[in-house]
Parts: structure tokens; sequence; C-alpha cells
């Protein structure tokens, strides 16, 4: 009987989870894995290709080739080149035959837009970082703890539960207090659950969460509009007439008024142009499909928890509209599954559960480790 008892022990004892080696706080994932990923691109991409453009610029020399008079000379030639990459204004006749004027300046500023575009992209990542992360880091470090100590205080209460029935004179007695201490609650740990449920009525971490996917989507669009303008504007116009009577060639008689000019970089920036916009177009479902998480529940981890004594937020229907703080920490626990070592062990006792015959036998973890430990001989049936 002794070595029973001892190997009943031993067994309770390994059950118990270890005391964290590290600090949790800094392998904490503070983002989600879709969202990691969005910055990662939105913001990257156009800094990458912003690179290549002002890589080939710097090597490739001068972004722009005018057709010069014969009888210019090279440093006339330099001039006029100069002279129409400063102005970059297109001269042409409308259909009536009247002079019109067009600005291609946007194609000098479109590589530092894109610079402007890839700070826009990492405003909402600044806005969640400084508003939302110091609470959320807390909230989780905290209920990640809970959980992990709730799993503990379980396979304690049954080591507590084994000496008392080997102390008790009358097991049948025993087995009364244990179902009336189960049926008035003396095993719940309400800490954790009522935290939980607080957070249902709490909306800071929602309404930031929403306000960057917003702000993101919203800069998405943005961006994909303004290529489209270029490109019905501008886009499609490499060359163009020049005046060069300007400056030291004003009152030259043999300079003629327009010249044409052909920009030499102008398919690279289309290539550009059109890299960056379809990206952006396929990162705009991934945005919603983020957002869209808040409108139901991941009830997978609260349904395993639930094998924790008195925990019940399922159960007793807590869970209502799931926009709200506690879904968007259900979120950030799923990504740090890792950190939740109860998880793993309460999930195996929840298929176990499901694969035995009498499930009636095991309603929580409690019952679980009593029957590991060799109580169920005189347990009484439910």
């Amino acid at each position: 009987m002794s070595l029973s008892h001892t190997a009943a022990e031993y067994m309770l004892s390994d059950a118990l989870l270890p005391d964290p080696s590290g600090s949790r706080a800094k392998g904490l994932r503070l983002e989600l894995p879709s969202d990691r990923v969005l910055k990662f691109v939105a913001v990257g991409l156009p800094l990458f290709l912003v690179s290549l453009a002002f890589a080939r610029e710097f090597s490739a020399g001068s972004q722009i080739s005018c057709f010069s008079p014969s009888n210019f000379t090279g440093k006339q030639s330099a001039y006029a080149d100069a002279a129409c990459w400063d102005s970059l204004l297109h001269h042409g006749f409308d259909a009536e035959g009247h002079a019109v004027t067009k600005s291609l300046w946007a194609l000098k500023v479109f590589p530092y837009s894109l610079l402007v575009v890839a700070v826009l992209m990492y405003l909402p990542y600044l806005l969640w970082r400084y508003a939302a992360i110091p609470a959320l880091h807390s909230d989780l470090l905290f209920i990640i703890d809970e959980l992990d100590k709730s799993y503990n205080r379980s396979v304690r209460l049954v080591q507590h539960m084994r000496k008392v029935q080997q102390a008790s004179a009358e097991p049948e007695q025993f087995w009364e207090e244990y179902e009336r201490a189960r049926r008035e609650r003396y095993f719940e740990f309400p800490l954790l659950e009522r935290y939980l449920a607080c957070k249902q009525h709490s909306h800071s971490l929602v309404v930031i969460y929403l306000l960057r996917n917003l702000l993101l989507l919203l800069f998405l669009a943005a961006t994909c509009l303004y290529l489209v303008f270029l490109h019905l504007n501008i886009f499609f116009q490499d060359e163009f007439s020049c005046s060069i009577k300007t400056g030291l060639l004003q009152a030259e008689p043999h300079v003629p008024p327009l010249i044409p000019c052909k920009l030499v970089f102008f398919s690279v920036f289309q290539l550009i142009s059109l890299t960056v916009g379809g990206v952006y177009v396929l990162l705009m479902p991934v945005v919603i499909y983020n957002a869209l998480q808040l409108c139901q529940w991941d009830k997978g981890l609260l349904s395993i928890y639930e094998m924790l004594p008195a925990f019940d937020l399922l159960s007793r229907k807590m869970l209502t509209c799931p926009i709200n703080d506690l879904n968007v920490i259900l979120l950030f626990l799923r990504a740090n599954i890792s950190e939740l070592t109860s998880f793993s062990r309460l999930n195996a006792v929840s298929a176990l559960r499901e694969a035995t015959a009498d499930k009636q036998d095991i309603d929580t973890v409690v019952d679980f480790m009593t029957l590991l430990a060799g109580l169920e001989a005189t347990k009484p049936k439910h």
C-alpha cells in the first residue's frame, strides 16, 4: 500500500508546473503574426524599392536625356539637360491649337513620396506601441501567470485530498464533504475569472486595435489612389517638349523654342509604382480580416481552461458581445500559447476526457488527478 501511495505522490509532484526559469516579459509577443507581416511588408517594401531607385540614380548619372541642336557645345547640352530637369514642364498644344503646359514635377519627388508612404505605414504601429502595448503587456503577464498558478492549485488540492483521505477513518464521510465543497464552490479561484469578466466591459484595447487597422487601411487606399493618379496623368508620358530659352540661353538667336526630352528612369518608376500598388491592394483584405477577427470569440482557449475548478466563463454565458478587450487579450494569448505551460497539459486532459467512456467521472482537472492518484476506488459515481 505504501508503494502505491509513494507512486501517487511522485505522479502528483511531476504534474506540478515548474516555476518559469526566465522572465516572461521578454518572450511575450505583443503583435499578432499577421500584423507583424503587414508592418514588415507595408513599411519595408517602399523603403527597399526607393533604395533601388536611388542606387540606380547615382550609378546611371543623369535622369533625363534631351536632344539638343547639333550646333550646341557640350556645356550647352549639359545646361539644357539641367534646365529641363529642374523645370520638368511639358509644352504642348491642345485640340484647338492653344499652347498648354503640363508639370511633370511629381516624377522628381516620386522617390521621396515613397519615403513619406513608408513613414505613414509606420504610424499605426507607433500608435499601437505607445497607446496599447503597455496595458496589454501587463494584462498578458498577469493572466498567463494566474492560469498556470490555477492549474498548480488544482494539483496541490488533489495532493491535500489524498492526505486527508488517508487520514480519514470513514472514506464515505470524506467524499460527502468533497461533494458538498464542490456544490458550494469552495474550490473556486475567483480572481482570474472576475478579472477576465471585467475585461468584457473595457474597450480601450479594442478601440486602439480597430483604429490601428482603420488607419492602415486608409493609408493603403490613399497610396493606391495616389499611384493611380500618377499613372493617369504622368506615368504614360516619358517624352516631353522642354523650353530652354531661359537663363544663359534666353538671348541666343539660334536656340529653338522647344527641344524634345526623354526621361531615362521612366520605366523604373513605372515598375516601382506597379509593384507597390499591387502589393498594397493585396494587403487590404488582410487588414480587413484582422479587424473582423474581433467579431467572433476564440472559445477554444477558454473551453480548455474550463477544466479548472469553477472556471466557467463559457458555461455561465458570460461571453457576450465579442468587441471588447477580453477578445483582444484572447487573440494575444493564442499568439503566446508557448508561454502557457499549463495549456498543453490541460489540452491533453481534455482529449482524454473526450476519449473516456464514462465522461461524467471527469469534470475538472481535479477529477482527473484523483483518478490518476488512485482515489477512484472509493470515489462515488455521480
